[in-house]
């Protein structure tokens, strides 16, 4: 039996890491392969990125690239359609919500190969987001849902799905930082990009707080940046803040004229096990980010999320998450309520526990072994 574990970016490998460690800890499991759709191509993507991991190599890489929506899609679908009509898997399993999830669930369903979704059920409500769209298809079509938090069951139940085929069992990228951490615990850091400045701000006994942004909600418009980039400035007058940049925002930053200020310091894009050696031990975690908000949530890490909705609300109602919107006056707001001490006391949510990916081999290889 022949499952094929597909992942499209960098961050879908985080997911799939603990799923490949799980299947091959179990004699009965289904063989697998990781399929990766090249949706992002990082030259940093290479042996020691899977060996952090502790993951093998991409058994296929498709090296769909880029391009707009559409023509991603498409590109993924007809590589995966050969590639499923070739070597036939009892199952495909998609993770999260990208261009590639969605691509590849279609494929799957209508060469009436069985899909399993990984991080099934989550609702921004935000159908300007390009993932809600991905998201809301994929779960159309899955025939497996593995659901990380309780509002996405409910969402499921209410889309129509059978009770028998939403399985809650936690989340996997937990199960990743969790793994991860422990690694960290015994690495040495020094080499790391961000470890200097972050000695420097502990040697000086001071706290910090990293930024991440990269939605176009947030960096594309000059108006709604630099509001942002306001209230960063501020902040960071009170708590030295580093900015890990994602390309994309790089170039706004420079093409709307930002001004973030002395006190953001501004780094290139931080490979995994370096940035969670950076965001671990920060005071708070301002970002956009959807993962983020789990995993700081995991780790029990203050963090003030910059959007107006999010489709991970118990990290909202039970973590360590608060939901500011974009308005400067509100980010301030939760950022000093957490610096002076009076943020929310988050918990870990139910089952994060490290172990989702264990429940969701059991669940595949009964289903696919019958």
């Amino acid at each position: 039996m022949l499952i094929y574990l597909v992942a499209g970016a960098r961050p879908n490998f985080m997911k799939i890491a603990p799923i490949v460690r799980a299947l091959q800890a179990r004699p009965d499991a289904p063989a697998f392969k990781i399929i990766h759709t090249g949706q992002h191509y990082d030259r940093e993507m290479n042996d020691v990125f899977f060996e952090e991991l502790g993951i093998p190599q991409p058994d296929v890489f498709m090296a769909a690239g880029g391009g707009s929506h559409a023509q991603q899609t498409a590109k993924i679908m007809i590589g995966f359609e050969e590639l499923c009509t070739a070597t036939r898997p009892d199952a495909v399993l998609v993770v999260g919500d990208v261009n590639s999830t969605l691509a590849c669930s279609i494929v799957a369903k209508k060469l009436n190969i069985p899909v399993a979704h990984v991080e099934a059920g989550l609702r921004s409500f935000d159908m300007a987001m390009p993932e809600e769209i991905n998201r809301l298809v994929t779960d159309s079509i899955s025939d497996w849902f593995f659901v990380t938090e309780p509002s996405a069951v409910e969402h499921l139940r209410r889309e129509g799905k059978k009770d028998d085929a939403i399985h809650y069992v936690g989340h996997v990228m937990v199960d990743n930082v969790l793994y991860q951490a422990d690694k960290l615990g015994h690495a040495d850091t020094s080499a790391f990009e961000t470890s200097a400045w972050k000695a420097q701000q502990q040697a000086a006994g001071r706290r910090y707080g990293v930024v991440t942004l990269h939605r176009p909600s947030n960096v594309d418009d000059a108006a709604t940046f630099t509001r942002i980039a306001g209230a960063l400035k501020e902040i960071a007058a009170e708590l030295p803040l580093i900015f890990p940049v994602h390309p994309r925002t790089r170039a706004n930053i420079e093409k709307f004229g930002i001004d973030l200020g002395p006190n953001v310091t501004l780094a290139g894009p931080q490979a995994y096990m370096a940035f969670l050696n950076l965001w671990k031990d920060a005071a708070v975690v301002l970002t956009d980010s959807g993962g983020l908000q789990e995993e700081t949530t995991a780790l029990g890490v203050p963090c003030v999320t910059i959007r107006e909705n999010t489709e991970r609300p118990v990290t909202v109602d039970e973590g360590s998450n608060v939901l500011a919107g974009t308005d400067p006056a509100a980010i301030l707001l939760e950022a000093r309520k957490i610096l002076r001490g009076e943020g929310k006391q988050g918990r870990r949510p139910h089952l994060w526990d490290g172990r989702a990916a264990e429940r969701i081999v059991d669940v595949l290889t009964k289903e696919i072994r019958g």
